[in-house]
């Protein structure tokens, strides 16, 4: 498949004075984005590029010193403004640059700068910066999904550690991470949410196992983790034992701010807006209309983003505006992949081994159903649709 240039923009960005700033950006891009990380990302179909490639570009941004938008240059990052950040993010879609496994840097990152020790800082910091360490997220439980208090897994202490039993469910990126964020359980509380402590866990631990569980499509992102009497250092807490809850939604606030950006949305959008131009007359009329106003709401949506994060990143204490952006922007996604499946036709019944063959067609076709098994999840992931409704009406009555 081969896809149109970006359409130019230049009109817009000069009236926001952003002209200058897309020049560098574009220079950059034409330059670091080779042909072959550009290929890598037009296969990917899951919530990150195959890792030798995230990791190429990760360590290409950090280069650049771009690879951390909205952190503090205090710390590493760019320093932009949540404007800019939008206007990357937009580039980096529309030149199809790679999604990164970057959980380091979008969550967990941004929590120790706020919230760890200055040894934490130290050691952590750098590593997520350079791409050298990789974070998973160790919250979900095979009794504790969307209800997350629920949460078993128990940590005992034993002098200067926590000893660790118990599992983690749907853990995306663990057979690729060095690290993992978690919460678990180090006393019952009255309250489930009590008793709950935020730890840092080397994935390399004695007794931490990995099993692969497989989506759809049959490719690995999911993995179930086990913990046979793992001992975490004290030291690898963050905030105070028993209050790991208050530091896990913060945890969730950043994450669902950034969980599906609308960037991650306008590169499916971008594929449909391709096929269905390939399709030329044979494509149905209603198919061109919602494929038009899905547009729309994806413009809308970029407006919601940029007005609900003018910071770059959620206030402390605000739930409202993450959950309204993980919400909406995970069922759009789903809406747009399922309507670029209905446009590639007969195509999409290939096979996901069909991925990468000579067909354009049946290319197209594959990875069109490959996007949409993979994104039925996004409702699902980092707090339910239904969950995030809830939080939301609970911000709004509380207003």
């Amino acid at each position: 498949m081969t896809y149109a240039a970006p359409l130019p923009r230049e009109t817009i960005a000069s009236a926001n004075g952003d002209a200058a700033f897309l020049v560098e950006v574009r220079a950059f891009l034409a330059e670091a984005l080779t042909p072959d990380l550009r290929a890598a990302a037009r296969r990917t179909f899951g919530v990150h590029a195959d890792i030798e490639t995230s990791l190429a570009w990760h360590r290409r941004l950090h280069r650049r010193g771009w690879i951390a938008p909205a952190w503090p240059k205090a710390w590493g990052g760019a320093g932009w403004t949540a404007r800019q950040r939008f206007l990357f993010d937009r580039e980096c879609a529309l030149n199809d640059a790679p999604v990164m496994f970057a959980g380091g840097v979008r969550s967990v990152g941004p929590l120790l700068i706020e919230m760890g020790t200055d040894l934490q800082r130290a050691r952590y910091i750098p590593a997520i910066l350079s791409g050298d360490d990789l974070w998973c997220q160790g919250f979900s439980e095979p009794g504790a999904g969307s209800d997350l208090a629920a949460i078993s897994t128990r940590a005992v202490r034993d002098g200067e550690h926590y000893v660790l039993n118990g599992s983690k469910i749907w853990t995306t990126g663990a057979h690729h991470a060095n690290r993992m964020f978690a919460i678990v359980r180090t006393r019952d509380g009255a309250k489930r949410q009590d008793g709950l402590t935020f730890l840092l866990i080397d994935m390399d631990s004695p007794g931490l196992t990995i099993a692969p569980i497989l989506d759809l499509n049959g490719v690995r992102e999911f993995n179930q983790v086990f913990f046979d009497d793992v001992r975490v250092p004290l030291a690898n807490r963050v905030g105070e034992e028993d209050d790991g809850w208050g530091v896990a939604k913060r945890l969730m606030q950043l994450a669902r701010s950034n969980n599906t950006p609308a960037a991650l949305v306008r590169r499916v959008l971008r594929r449909a807006q391709v096929a269905a131009a390939e399709a030329g007359e044979a494509l149905e009329a209603d198919a061109r209309r919602r494929l038009a106003g899905l547009e729309i709401e994806l413009l809308a949506f970029e407006q919601m983003e940029l007005n609900a994060l003018p910071d770059g990143r959620p206030r402390a204490g605000d739930q409202t505006a993450p959950s309204m952006l993980k919400m909406v922007g995970s069922e759009l996604h789903q809406r747009v992949a399922a309507l670029a499946l209905e446009i590639a036709g007969p195509a999409a019944m290939a096979s996901l081994a069909a991925v990468g063959l000579v067909d354009p067609a049946v290319d197209a076709g594959a990875h069109a159903l490959a996007k949409h098994f993979a994104v039925r999840a996004a409702t699902i992931y980092s707090g339910s649709s239904e969950t995030q409704r809830n939080v939301i009406a609970k911000g709004l009555l509380a207003g």
